[in-house]
Parts: C-alpha cells; sequence; structure tokens
C-alpha cells in the first residue's frame, strides 16, 4: 500500500468542522476512535502507525478523524462526550457509512461506548484497546490510575511548563519504545501539532470527569475487548471488568505492556481484530437502546382550565404543542407519546435534552403557562415505535418530583453531561415510587440554555 498521507477531508458537525482520512475499501466499515493527542498528518509520519493503518486498511474500510479541538479539527471548543459522538457520526455520513465497527482506543472508548449504547443500528460491532471506563481512583472505583489530587499535580506540571510540552524525554504510554530517540522525537511534534498545554490539560481534565460505567451494561453488539496487563495508562483491571459487563463480550490479554496497539503489540491485534471481524455474527434488530428520556407537563394544568374556559384553554394547548414540538425539533428530541398537557420525549445525547427542557419551559411561560420537566438517561425497551422500561419510569418519577420552572435530572444525566457547562443544584436523595432505593436528584439551574 503507498505510503502516502491519505486525503484529508473536511465535515461539518454543528458549528465545528472535522477533519477525517478514509483508507482501504474493505466490506466492513472501521472507525477508529482516538485517546487524548491526535493530528491526522503528525500521526502519518510514524512508521509504525502508518503500518498499523495500512494493515487494518487491508481487511476494511478505514474511517480516521481528529476530535473537535485538537490536530486538524476546528480548535474552538474541546466539546462535550455528547458532542464527540454526533462529530463521529457525521463523519460516518460524510462518508456515506450506514453501520460501522467502532474501535476505541483509551479515551475513545467511552465516546465508542455511548455511541453504540444510543445507536446500535448503526453500530455492527464494538472494538476496545487499551479502552477507559472511569479514570479517576475513588472509593467506589479503586480501579483507576489515580485519584483526583494526583492527576491534578500531574495536569499543574504541563501548565506550569515543568513537563516542557513538546519536549518528552520518554514515551511512558509505550514502554517498548519509552527511550527511543526517534520516536521521542515525533512525539513532540505529535504534541505541539495537536493542542497546545492549556488545550490539552482541558481536554483530559475532562475526560477525568467521565463515568461511563452505568452505560456498559446497555450494550447489545458483538465486542472484542484487548488490554496488554503491564498498560501503563489504563489499569488491566479495567479491560476486564468492561468485558465482564458487557453480555457475550469477548476478552482477549495481549501478551506485552504498551497502552497503544501499533508498535510490539501490531501483530497480535491485527490477527486479533481480522479474526473477530469475519467471524461475528450480525446482530438482531436492537431491543434495547440508551436514550434520555423527557416528561414535561404544565403546573397546576386543572385550575388553568377551569379559569379559562374549555374554548380558550383548548386554544392554549394548541400553543402549548407547538412550542413543545418545535423545541423538540430544534434539540433533535424525538416525541414519544403526549397526553392532555404532558409530553415524552427522548434524546440520543443528554445535554440536548436538558437544553431543550429549559427552552421549553422558557417558551411556555411566555405563553402564561408555568411547566416542570424531568429527565432520566438509561436502557430503554424498544417496542415498535415507542420505549418502555424502568429507564422510562424512573424519568417519569424524577418529572413529577419537579417544582413550578423546575428542570429535574438523576444522577446519571448529571454525570454525562461533564464538561457541558451545564449547573446543577444538588437536591438530595428523594424516594422513587416503585423504586427500592432511593435516588440523588440534581436541578438545572436556568443558565443551561
Amino acid at each position: 500500500m503507498d505510503d502516502a498521507l491519505p486525503e484529508v477531508r473536511y465535515t461539518r458537525s454543528g458549528d465545528v468542522e472535522i477533519a477525517y482520512q478514509v483508507l482501504g475499501s474493505g466490506d466492513i466499515d472501521l472507525v477508529l476512535v482516538m485517546g487524548w493527542l491526535t493530528n491526522l498528518e503528525t500521526y502519518w509520519e510514524e512508521l509504525n502507525y502508518r503500518r498499523f493503518m495500512q494493515r487494518l486498511a487491508g481487511f476494511t474500510r478505514l474511517i480516521l478523524f481528529d476530535k473537535r479541538g485538537m490536530g486538524l479539527s476546528d480548535r474552538t471548543t474541546i466539546g462535550t462526550l455528547e458532542e464527540r459522538m454526533d462529530d463521529a457520526r457525521a463523519v460516518m455520513d460524510a462518508v456515506g457509512s450506514e453501520r460501522a465497527v467502532l474501535m476505541g482506543i483509551s479515551e475513545g472508548a467511552p465516546m465508542s461506548l455511548l455511541f453504540a449504547a444510543s445507536h446500535p443500528e448503526r453500530t455492527a460491532a464494538l472494538i476496545f484497546c487499551g479502552g477507559e471506563v472511569k479514570e479517576i481512583k475513588t472509593d467506589d472505583w479503586p480501579l483507576g490510575l489515580s485519584t483526583l489530587e494526583e492527576y491534578e499535580e500531574e495536569m499543574e506540571s504541563i501548565l506550569s511548563g515543568e513537563r516542557q510540552w513538546g519536549r518528552p524525554t520518554r514515551i511512558t504510554y509505550a514502554p517498548s519504545r519509552e527511550h527511543d530517540p526517534a520516536i521521542i522525537e515525533w512525539f513532540g511534534r505529535m504534541q505541539r501539532s495537536a493542542a497546545s498545554p492549556a488545550a490539552a490539560v482541558a481536554f483530559m481534565r475532562l475526560g477525568s470527569r467521565i463515568d461511563v460505567r452505568h452505560v456498559v451494561p446497555s450494550i447489545r453488539v458483538p465486542t472484542l475487548v484487548l488490554h496488554a496487563p503491564g498498560d501503563p495508562m489504563v489499569p488491566f483491571a479495567q479491560g476486564k471488568w468492561l468485558a465482564e459487563q458487557i453480555p457475550g463480550a469477548r476478552f482477549v490479554e495481549l501478551h506485552g505492556q504498551d497502552h497503544v496497539p501499533w508498535f510490539d503489540l501490531a501483530d497480535e491485534v491485527i490477527a486479533e481484530i481480522r479474526d473477530f471481524l469475519t467471524g461475528f455474527r450480525e446482530p438482531t434488530e436492537p431491543e434495547q437502546v440508551l436514550a434520555t428520556v423527557l416528561f414535561t407537563d404544565v403546573v397546576d394544568s386543572t385550575d388553568r382550565a377551569r379559569e379559562m374556559g374549555d374554548r380558550q384553554w383548548r386554544d392554549l394547548l394548541e400553543k402549548h404543542h407547538a412550542t413543545v414540538r418545535d423545541a423538540l425539533v430544534r434539540f433533535r428530541g424525538r416525541e414519544i407519546d403526549t397526553a392532555g398537557d404532558g409530553f415524552f420525549a427522548s434524546f440520543d445525547g443528554p445535554a440536548r435534552g436538558i437544553r431543550c427542557a429549559q427552552a421549553i419551559i422558557d417558551a411556555l411561560e411566555r405563553l402564561g403557562l408555568q411547566a416542570r420537566s424531568g429527565l432520566h438517561t438509561g436502557e430503554c425497551e424498544v417496542v415498535g415505535d415507542k420505549l418502555a422500561g424502568i429507564a422510562v419510569h424512573t424519568g417519569a418519577r424524577v418529572a413529577a418530583l419537579a417544582g413550578s420552572g423546575e428542570v429535574l435530572v438523576s444522577q446519571t444525566v448529571r454525570d454525562l453531561v461533564a464538561g457541558s457547562g451545564i449547573e446543577f443544584e444538588d437536591r438530595g436523595l428523594h424516594e422513587l415510587k416503585g423504586f427500592d432505593e432511593p435516588r440523588r436528584l440534581f436541578a438545572v439551574r436556568s443558565s443551561a440554555t
């Protein structure tokens, strides 16, 4: 295969331009979701990386892209997990890929997991290599790499110049090459071409807040988890945990200690991926999907209807319905059901759901109506064009506890929108009807839109 740099193209994702490349012409589309630092041009300079990608492209149509905030893509924003998921979808649309295998390396794993759980119809399979679930070590997650305090010390060393950004002395993510002068020199260029120190730290700090443990059990596509015992960046135990939590996942313990797959692990990783992709069965139509459910209704609607009379209330209710539906279109929500003055809708991303809920409340207030809403993200049962299951009931119970003009969310929603700029007030633990354990709920501050 030609060693020339594959053509770099651009596609638009919202207001951001995303750079991407396509190699190979295989029957299987493989979208590679990289971790921290990327630059499509600088990566191609490294011989081991180039050979690894060419080998993957020998039996797939390989799709590469720079995440927003990195490399050749727009650097105006680092984006949230949800927005980066949209970027992958935009690239797939640009190359005409209706369904693809997503391969997440390092911090690319959470985004791949969220995409597969939210869009199983577009995900043929998942592959993880050194895949991360939650970076920070906490009391309920001893599998993390470091505590938050240790992590912040590392970030401050980068910002202070102590780490000499762009002039690394060793390659910590690949012990097999950590003292290789050529690799060290190349990685210095990679750091400089991928991001400034401040941008890199902002990206890493966002990554440190990501926790997708609750997403993992929702995966219903064939999954291959590859992890090296000596991985210095993501503990081996995280890879094992990931495979154990995904129904039917195949776990392979690699023979090495690198975090990335294109150095000493290349032969083994290529062989495992080839075997996996040529042997997995086509999944059936998805019966479950990860979704953010939104419930809204008008506060004291019965009293308002009595005061106004049937005709005036009916006219106002028509304006209410039109207002809610306009907001759902604007924020890419899907109307599931409506009854009286209540709406049930779903979103493939929680941040859009929150912003839609706030927009609905603000717009209805201008009509003289006080509304409330509640959101939860969880695994929903797909029943025709409807959604059902525990996650739906949870969302309805959360909404029932919301006050006038309030957007109330579950902790799952709060955790998934890390880095979005949306701020919350802790409303404490609440008993939800029909649930054994109390749930911690959060109110969205009115600045969410």
